[in-house]
């Protein structure tokens, strides 16, 4: 069966996706969801080798790129490893969604990422679809991560760019886009889907933490790429 390889978003802790991946059923092999370091600062770079390092080595398998994450398995899939099948991008981007703020990126050294007031946050990552529960998440994930760690990634996110990998892009593509995200731009899916002329996307109502508020609408997407994946490898 396939397998599912998860890159999380900006927090990198890997503990906001039970829900997601209990509605994922049986139809993928195992679900792994990459954890990055919450105490050391890495680049682009460093986490693609860190998610390279991570890959199963001997059964095919579907790498999901989630917000931040976007640009590493872009960047994967342009030079696959030979059981990689598809891609998954949620809410994410080629490049930069924040491209006139891009020369503010060394300046969130200074940004004071713990006083952010928390009904902030979720208006902007949760919207209308905030609950008391996804927001205590939120909250304690962000929380699990040094603040000069966040405040690197966020730089990185600002000043992203691996838009000249798209064209090298072989493999199946979905792209999961949330109608009431605050965050990602539609133009920074319109990229990927230009420049990929065989990707998909799916629209989904909700917000941009897509996985974690609408669980069930995003796995039955994951779930109908996958099987379409398999039937593709019978015929």
């Amino acid at each position: 069966m396939t397998a599912l390889v998860i890159l999380p978003g900006l927090d990198g802790t890997a503990t906001l996706h039970a829900r997601f991946v209990a509605c994922l059923g049986d139809v993928l092999g195992s679900v792994t969801v990459l954890h990055y370091p919450p105490h050391k600062a890495l680049d682009y770079a460093a986490l693609e080798l860190l998610a390279r390092a991570a890959l199963p080595g001997n059964v095919p398998f579907v790498l999901l790129g989630e917000s931040f994450s976007g640009p590493i398995p872009l960047s994967i899939a342009a030079d696959p490893p030979a059981n990689l099948v598809g891609l998954v991008l949620s809410t994410t981007f080629a490049r930069t969604p924040l491209p006139l703020f891009s020369p503010l990126a060394p300046l969130t050294r200074f940004a004071p990422v713990r006083a952010l007031p928390p009904a902030l946050l979720s208006w902007w990552l949760l919207g209308r679809w905030a609950t008391p529960a996804l927001n205590a998440s939120l909250e304690r994930a962000l929380l699990e991560v040094h603040p000069a760690v966040l405040r690197q990634r966020a730089a990185l996110a600002m000043q992203a760019d691996v838009s000249a990998l798209l064209e090298r892009v072989t493999l199946p593509v979905l792209y999961l886009r949330a109608t009431g995200d605050r965050l990602i731009m539609p133009g920074a899916a319109e990229l990927i889907l230009s420049a990929i002329k065989h990707a998909t996307v799916r629209d989904i109502g909700g917000p941009h933490l897509l996985l974690q508020a609408c669980p069930s609408a995003a796995a039955r997407a994951v779930r109908d790429f996958v099987e379409g994946l398999q039937s593709a490898r019978l015929r």
